[in-house]
C-alpha cells in the first residue's frame, strides 16, 4: 500500500475528531473568544479551527518524532491487512466529518435524523477498525518465531 505515513496521520487527526469533536469546536470557539471574534455555540468557525488546532498537534507530534505510532513493519504478518482496516475506518471517519460540517444544509428532519443514525453507526464501526487495524500493524513488528 502507498501513502502508510499519510494513513497513520489520517487515523491520529481522525481518533480524536471522532471522539471529542464537541470539545474540538469548544475549544476552537474558546480560540475565536480570545481573539475577538464572537461565534455561537457549536458553529462550523469554531469546529474548523479546532479541526486546525488537532491537524496542527498531529502534525507537531509528527515532526518531533520522525514518525508516529505504529511503526509496522511492511514484511510482517498483518501489516496489509491493518493498513486496509484503518484505511477503511479513515474513510468512515472522513464521511463522519463531512456530516458535522454539512449537516447544517440537510433541510428534511427526517432525513437528517437517518443520517445522523448512520454517522452513529459509522463512529462505531470506524473505532473498531482503528482497534483492529492499529493492533494488527502492531504486531507487524513482532518477531514470529518464539523465544522459549
Amino acid at each position: 500500500m502507498k501513502f502508510q505515513k499519510l494513513n497513520l496521520f489520517a487515523v491520529w487527526f481522525f481518533v480524536p475528531v471522532t471522539f471529542v469533536l464537541g470539545w474540538v469546536a469548544f475549544a476552537g470557539r474558546m480560540l475565536l473568544e480570545l481573539v475577538g471574534i464572537s461565534t455561537p455555540e457549536g458553529s462550523l468557525p469554531g469546529i474548523i479551527v479546532g479541526l486546525l488546532l488537532i491537524f496542527a498537534v498531529v502534525f507537531i507530534i509528527q515532526h518531533l518524532r520522525g514518525a508516529l505510532w505504529p511503526l509496522g513493519n511492511s514484511e510482517g504478518n498483518g501489516y496489509r491487512l491493518g493498513l486496509r482496516l484503518l484505511l477503511a475506518a479513515n474513510v468512515l471517519a472522513l464521511l463522519i466529518l463531512a456530516f458535522r460540517l454539512g449537516g447544517h444544509l440537510i433541510v428534511n428532519h427526517d432525513l437528517l435524523l437517518i443520517v445522523d443514525r448512520f454517522t452513529d453507526a459509522f463512529g462505531y464501526w470506524a473505532m473498531g477498525m482503528w482497534a483492529i487495524g492499529l493492533s494488527f500493524v502492531y504486531q507487524s513488528t513482532l518477531s514470529s518465531k518464539v523465544q522459549a
